[in-house]
């Protein structure tokens, strides 16, 4: 994963606890044939699309009460 998109991941979404869980989510979704909502011309591995994601405002999370 790359780090710049951890730093600015952390940015949106401050618990890490949280951000992994909320990655580790989509990348399943991703490797199971969803499509990515962002835009690359480099190549991403699902990790760094799902961050990505997250950093444009793709995806979000709710906590559950």
């Amino acid at each position: 994963m790359r780090e710049d998109y951890i730093k600015e991941a952390r940015k949106v979404i401050k618990d890490p606890n949280i951000l992994i869980n909320v990655v580790s989510r989509r990348v399943r979704q991703l490797r199971h044939g969803n499509r990515p909502l962002v835009e690359s011309l480099e190549k991403l591995n699902p990790e760094d699309i799902a961050l990505r994601e997250i950093i444009e405002g793709k995806i979000s999370y709710e906590l559950a009460e």
